[in-house]
């Protein structure tokens, strides 16, 4: 990635990240717990690739020279990018959509299933486990509730 790319990249998410942190600021401990736990340390390592980009060595490099992989041809590396992107893209519409209660266990199965090509009884239990574990940590122990998706009423509605 060139310099401008990374630093343009490294701004963005320092932003976002900032905005998070500044809007959560005012929410009840139990909401703003879980977005400042994210966002405070993705703003210090933006900072810090951003740092790093302006007062590191200027290197020869250039666009043309930027490869996905090393050990990949590069078709091959472009295809399981843009899989790799398409599959996360396709979660943040799912949870849009359905909410994450919802998006999580639907991923990890579908997931599990077709890019993974596992067994239905594998996929089922490791599903059902990974169910466990977020409604267990999220509902249960830090009882924080997620909105709803579009189709069931969350974000508005339609």
């Amino acid at each position: 990635m060139t310099r401008h790319a990374s630093l343009g990249l490294a701004l963005a998410i320092m932003a976002l990240s900032a905005w998070g942190i500044y809007s959560a600021l005012d929410w009840p401990l139990k909401s703003k717990l879980f977005p400042l736990v994210i966002a405070i340390p993705l703003f210090c390592l933006a900072t810090a690739e951003a740092l790093w980009v302006i007062l590191g060595k200027n290197s020869a490099a250039s666009a043309s020279d930027f490869k996905l992989s090393e050990d990949q041809e590069p078709a091959v590396a472009r295809r399981r990018t843009l899989l790799a992107a398409a599959w996360t893209v396709g979660f943040f519409l799912l949870i849009l959509l359905v909410g994450f209660p919802i998006a999580v266990p639907v991923m990890v199965f579908t997931y599990l299933k077709v890019q993974g090509k596992e067994s239905w009884i594998f996929s089922a239990i490791f599903t059902g486990a990974v169910w466990l574990f977020f409604y267990g940590l999220f509902e249960l122990l830090l009882h924080l509730h997620f909105p709803d998706g579009w189709l069931f009423g969350g974000f508005g509605g339609f």
